[in-house]
């Protein structure tokens, strides 16, 4: 960002050359467009939304699978498949291959909340369509990405 197009405020310093800073800000509109268009709809958190939307895309997960794709630990991992197995949105099932595995799959009623969550997320994406362009957009995800699946040493 350029100093002519940043906000005023005051003086950021080592900040302005801090990717995590940038990050935490652009979470906190991201965030807030979350909630009003899914979270409070739908009553969701972002985490709970993710694990739907891999759910949707993916006939069944391991748990494993899902603790990779959510960067969560196995702990907090069962604690959020306890919680949406509780508002019935999901199941574990035993794996016909291998009776010690376990795959998550989403019921009726987490298929149709998913499909809901789906719904809506071109509107939520849309409401950040002034601020990037198509290629601009398309070039932050895979910088994201990028960031996203570099392991520091």
């Amino acid at each position: 960002m350029s100093s002519s197009t940043k906000k005023q405020g005051p003086a950021q310093g080592v900040l302005d050359n801090v990717v995590g800073h940038h990050l935490a800000c652009a979470r906190v509109t991201t965030h807030v467009t979350f909630i009003q268009h899914i979270g409070q709809p739908l009553d969701l958190r972002p985490v709970e939304y993710s694990l739907l939307m891999l759910l949707l895309a993916n006939a069944q997960l391991t748990p494993k699978q899902l603790a990779q794709s959510l960067a969560l630990s196995a702990p907090n991992l069962t604690i959020l498949l306890d919680r949406m197995q509780v508002r019935g949105a999901l199941q574990r099932v035993r794996s016909e291959v291998d009776r010690r595995s376990q795959h998550v799959m989403l019921t009726d009623a987490g298929r149709a909340l998913a499909e809901q969550a789906r719904a809506l997320t071109p509107p939520m994406e849309a409401d950040l369509d002034g601020c990037l362009s198509r290629a601009e957009r398309a070039l932050l995800i895979e910088l994201l990405d990028k960031i996203a699946r570099h392991r520091p040493a």
